[in-house]
């Protein structure tokens, strides 16, 4: 090994972090080669974790989690240097509670979290043994969510916390669960079912709040801000309309009320189906939601829509939770989004207000049903998992 890889090790270990993960220098070699406006098949990602009999079952510990339907948002947790996945399938093939992080210096995924047994749709599985009626929710008995949904875009990471939050809303019947586990269905908590979990000690944790609290319509925005050292939980129909605030310290919710009024963040603030990321630099969210594109200023508490395009644009891409994520490129202040549906990749300039369609240089991108993506701000590179393949482009130098 020469001495340029030694270096590259060294700089890219994260101390004290599990579990320990070994960088290829090869892996290091390609990316630190990328030029701007290229892309790279990196190789197939390796699969570790102490998988169970249900992730073996679906055989995880061969393909990694995959993208999951309307679960396709990836959360950078910065203090680890690796980006963290979970949520469920619409359906079939199952709908798991597993938790993973991906490492791209070692190109590995890893399983932080074994599944507990499979649900179905609208039920607990066809085994619940696993699951009890705890404080007003279904837990089990290894503390994971009884009830696993999509995420959507409601997946962020409290960087100060270093907790993964998930707003868990799904459309099981939880009345006739409570029953079927002997409890009441009165005894069902009446408040939002955000979870968090804890990539450190491997745990999932449940979070009962009490009024004021908003309610967790499907397809709504989770976003960790920073400065506010709050999570926003974001939802504009007919179900909900306003932006909450909510402090995992004190496990409470503030109602933001952004812009004001009501009929003036009806029309700033995107629908559900968005996709979007803190901009630490403008301390503003971008979000793009269909043809629509929308920023909120985090210091003036304001939602503005700063662009709309008919349906048949060519000028925009189709922006949605389950077809398009998109996420910040640090070493340009741009956004990228990926349409899976269409495989084509554009860029974002907040400050001009305008996309572009790009045309990565070097290897195709993967086209597989299943696909992943997020932005590593340590390596510099836009990252798309299929399956096991790992492909990266650099936008910026």
């Amino acid at each position: 090994m020469n001495t340029f890889s030694l270096f590259l090790i060294a700089s890219t270990m994260t101390p004290g972090i599990e579990p320990t993960l070994a960088e290829k220098p090869e892996i290091l070699q390609k990316l630190k080669a990328l030029k701007p406006g290229e892309a790279v098949t990196l190789g197939k990602a390796d699969v570790v974790g102490e998988f169970n009999e249900t992730a073996k079952k679906w055989e995880l510990d061969r393909t990694g989690p995959k993208g999951r339907d309307f679960s396709i948002k990836m959360c950078w947790a910065e203090d680890r240097k690796r980006v963290l996945f979970c949520g469920a399938n619409h359906a079939v093939p199952h709908r798991l509670n597993d938790v993973w992080e991906f490492d791209l210096p070692s190109l590995t995924w890893a399983m932080i979290y074994a599944p507990d047994n499979n649900r179905d749709y609208t039920g607990l599985g066809k085994d619940p043994s696993d699951v009890e009626f705890k404080n007003g929710t279904f837990i089990t008995k290894r503390g994971g969510p009884g009830i696993i949904a999509h995420t959507w875009w409601g997946l962020a990471y409290d960087s100060d916390a270093k907790q993964l939050l998930m707003m868990n809303t799904w459309v099981t019947e939880q009345k006739k669960m409570a029953v079927l586990l002997g409890a009441k269905p009165e005894d069902l908590a009446q408040c939002p079912p955000l979870w968090s979990f804890d990539p450190a000690k491997r745990t999932w944790q449940y979070h009962r709040t009490e009024k004021p609290c908003p309610i967790a319509p499907f397809g709504g925005m989770l976003e960790y801000l920073p400065p506010l050292k709050r999570t926003m939980w974001h939802t504009n129909n007919w179900q909900m309309q306003a932006s909450w605030l909510f402090d995992l310290s004190k496990n409470t919710w503030e109602n933001a009320k952004s812009n004001g009024d009501t009929k003036v963040f009806e029309k700033e603030a995107p629908e559900p189906e968005q996709v979007g990321y803190y901009d630490a630099k403008r301390n503003m969210l971008i979000v793009h939601r269909h043809w629509a594109t929308f920023h909120y200023s985090v210091k003036d508490n304001q939602w503005k829509k700063v662009r709309s395009e008919p349906k048949d644009s060519t000028d925009v891409p189709y922006g949605h939770d389950a077809y398009s994520p998109m996420y910040l490129d640090t070493a340009t202040g741009q956004g990228l989004l990926v349409e899976f549906k269409t495989n084509a990749l554009w860029s974002y300039d907040p400050d001009t207000v305008t996309w572009k369609k790009l045309t990565p240089g070097g290897d195709p991108m993967p086209k597989g049903g299943k696909r992943l993506a997020y932005a590593d701000p340590v390596h510099n590179v836009f990252v798309i998992l299929d399956g096991t393949t790992i492909w990266a482009y650099r936008h910026g130098k």
